[in-house]
């Protein structure tokens, strides 16, 4: 079933960020009636993954030092990037390289549920629209593993939502950063 349009998300939350320099750190929280097991698997497995998540892979993130071929969705180009996960300690802690940023993964178990963490070193200029996406995408993987799958909603299908528009000006003010105007107006002609 994929009816994004009767998802609405809830406010901004759970998300803070980490300034080194130039180099920011966006960090997402999540507590989900998950156990770890089940999002261990939503985070490694390729036919989970296809369900939610801003990237497919073409084989399991599940294994310390195994090479995945990472695809965005929804991309002007194809974007296809290489990446050896380097932590895959089930069902607590995964970590891996998606397109040049570190993804660090920790799952806490809360006795029938999950507290899921998230970890990525990303552009300053993007940090709101980030979290806005990640918001996004834990709702979808929060329903999907719910037994309620409302489709993935990434990409340019996720900045024409609404939805991550007021996500992204919240999370900007949070963040007190400048939001971009995204997607970029029409120049003139």
């Amino acid at each position: 079933m994929n009816q994004p349009e009767l998802y609405a998300p809830g406010p901004a939350r759970g998300a803070e960020i980490r300034k080194d320099g130039e180099k920011w750190t966006l960090i997402l929280v999540r507590e989900l009636r998950h156990s770890p097991e089940k999002v261990w698997q939503a985070l490694t497995n390729p036919v989970h993954l296809r369900e939610w998540a801003p990237f497919d892979a073409d084989g399991s993130l599940g294994k310390v030092g195994t090479t995945v071929k990472l695809t965005t969705v929804g991309a002007p180009a194809p974007r296809v990037t290489e990446t050896k996960v380097t932590r895959a300690d089930a069902p607590k802690a995964l970590a891996y390289n998606w397109g040049g940023f570190d993804m660090r993964w920790e799952l806490e178990d809360l006795g029938g549920g999950t507290r899921l963490t998230l970890w990525t070193n990303i552009g300053h200029r993007f940090v709101s629209m980030g979290a806005a996406g990640w918001h996004i995408c834990f709702d979808v993987l929060d329903r999907l593993l719910g037994g309620t799958p409302i489709g993935r909603l990434v990409g340019p299908d996720a900045i024409k939502f609404g939805g991550w528009q007021r996500l992204n000006a919240e999370y900007a003010k949070q963040f007190d950063i400048e939001m971009l105007n995204w997607p970029p107006k029409a120049r003139p002609e």
